[in-house]
């Protein structure tokens, strides 16, 4: 190529600019999840629901404690204030250690002050590790393979999407279930108090 003087058209690089994240923190419970009490640990995440006829995120909170989901939110649009509601959606006990991914909601200033309002110790998930966000994943996966992956007729009305994912959370807390004693999520809880 040098002796013809051939040159060949490099690629430029593309580069992300989504801005620096404004807080991260340590990984607190180190996959170690246990919890003495409702409440005192939870974890948090969002994911795809591109099941009907535009992509809807679901933003979800479980209780390590007993598995119940807490809090949840569904929005066409993957941006602060839906993780941002469903955190407001529940009152938190002080020194609650809330876990989560290290995506772009959950660095931000917003949340971070957010956590800090509530009293809520912050924990994060190495990056790249869903397994490090264990509980929360899990449920995310059961939602999709009980329901969407099973149906047909994937191409159903947002309506239809938000009414399912609705619906099986709801089964989901009071289903019985056998680490918990034979008893729902939300049963194994009122027990607790």
């Amino acid at each position: 190529m040098q002796e013809n003087n051939l040159n060949c058209r490099v690629r430029p690089t593309k580069s992300k600019s989504i801005g620096k994240p404004y807080y991260k923190t340590d990984n607190l419970l180190q996959r170690q999840f246990k919890a003495s009490q409702p409440m005192e640990i939870l974890t948090t995440d969002i994911t795809y629901l591109p099941f009907g006829n535009s992509m809807l995120y679901l933003s979800s909170i479980l209780d390590v404690y007993n598995g119940e989901i807490v809090a949840y939110k569904i929005d066409n649009k993957q941006d602060q204030s839906l993780v941002n509601d469903t955190l407001n959606q529940i009152s938190i006990l002080k020194n609650c250690i809330l876990h989560s991914d290290q995506v772009s909601v959950y660095t931000s200033y917003a949340y971070y002050q957010l956590c800090e309002e509530k009293g809520i110790i912050r924990s994060m998930s190495r990056k790249g590790t869903p397994a490090d966000n264990t509980p929360i994943e899990s449920f995310h996966s059961s939602l999709k393979c009980e329901t969407f992956y099973i149906n047909n007729e994937l191409n159903s009305s947002n309506q239809i999407v938000i009414d399912i994912v609705e619906n099986y959370i709801k089964n989901y807390n009071n289903l019985i279930q056998q680490k918990l004693g034979y008893l729902s999520p939300i049963k194994f809880r009122e027990l607790a108090a």
